[in-house]
């Protein structure tokens, strides 16, 4: 450990010619890491004055004649900011633990510290000897991050509040233009005229998507009542495979058949006549929920069932934590250990 007496004049820095220096300090001294910010590569941390990586540049800075406070001030830092690699800290913190059990000067010293700061005294101190200094410049270019990330909040939430101007103000040019007080009735009428979405949009001169996208914000009510038509308009290409299936409604028929029945959606597609696509657009519609390979994994689920029922417990998992190996559980019901495994993992 070094003991002698350290200069309070730094000295010229040590560093590799090679090495190109981002600037030098008042003093003529090159750095070679910007001012106010500390650059770590894992477990090693870049010195200042050399450029070089260390797992810990407060134990090189002896090297070139440097204290800590010296080095924190001159570039920058916090006076508590750590120099040294996130290894380092992990041991130093294991052996302070370590200390902490085994020397009770340590050990009480620490109290009498915790009992300091819950006192406030250690804040009031900190505040009283850090009056009339400077920031240094880690904590502005902070203070600057956070102003910044702010600014760009209020600028989001400003284009936000302007887009939603801009929206209001086309829908009521559109409605003017259209002969209707607002763009909700415009809506209505043509909805109940037969019109979809769609066809609306583009007989307002609007792009074929406009209304889908933007009248639940302008009109909730209005969009609500378009989907509805929308939808019995869909519905009705479901008719004549109801009538053949002796259903009355699309929501019924998909219920019994997909959640019940289990019937995957390609069968029901096959079934009905119509595309994949208009089997699951159906079920969303309907808020019910499309299961891929509904039938193979129903009947997974059964097969899963009558294995637990003939080991005589609840589940294939339950005699997996009771401890038993997947060879004594394949051997006991018959199956595959690969399909039992992946009873565990799937929950089929």
């Amino acid at each position: 450990m070094r003991t002698d007496r350290v200069d309070s004049t730094p000295v010229a820095a040590q560093h590799d010619d090679n090495r190109p220096a981002l600037g030098v300090l008042s003093d003529g001294t090159p750095y070679f890491v910007p001012i106010g910010q500390v650059v770590a590569d894992g477990a090693q941390v870049s010195c200042h004055l050399c450029g070089r990586a260390f797992r810990s540049v407060a134990a090189h800075l002896a090297s070139h004649g440097w204290t800590k406070p010296q080095y924190c001030e001159a570039f920058g830092l916090e006076r508590t900011q750590s120099l040294e690699g996130a290894d380092t800290r992990k041991l130093r913190a294991a052996v302070f633990s370590a200390r902490l059990v085994f020397e009770p000067e340590l050990r009480d010293g620490s109290a009498r510290g915790r009992a300091r700061a819950r006192s406030g005294q250690l804040t009031y101190e900190a505040a009283t000897a850090a009056r009339g200094r400077a920031f240094p410049e880690q904590r502005r270019q902070r203070s600057r991050a956070a102003v910044s990330l702010a600014a760009r909040t209020q600028l989001a939430h400003g284009n936000r509040e302007r887009a939603s101007r801009h929206l209001a103000d086309v829908a009521r040019q559109v409605a003017r233009r259209q002969g209707y007080a607002d763009i909700g009735q415009l809506v209505r009428d043509m909805v109940r005229a037969g019109n979809s979405l769609t066809a609306i949009s583009r007989a307002c001169g609007l792009h074929k998507d406009w209304m889908s996208r933007h009248l639940p914000q302008l009109d909730p009510a209005a969009a609500a009542a378009a989907y509805a038509r929308a939808g019995d308009r869909l519905d009705a290409r479901w008719l004549p495979a109801l009538t053949a299936t002796g259903f009355a409604d699309v929501a019924g028929f998909l219920r019994q058949r997909h959640l019940v029945e289990h019937v995957s959606v390609n069968a029901i597609a096959q079934e009905t006549g119509l595309s994949f696509h208009a089997v699951k657009s159906a079920l969303s519609r309907h808020g019910l929920t499309a299961t891929p390979h509904s039938a193979k994994r129903h009947a997974a689920q059964d097969r899963a069932a009558e294995v637990a029922a003939y080991l005589g417990v609840e589940s294939v998992q339950s005699q997996r934590a009771a401890g038993w190996s997947w060879r004594q559980i394949a051997a006991a019901s018959g199956q595959p250990e690969t399909w039992l495994r992946r009873q565990l993992t799937t929950g089929n």
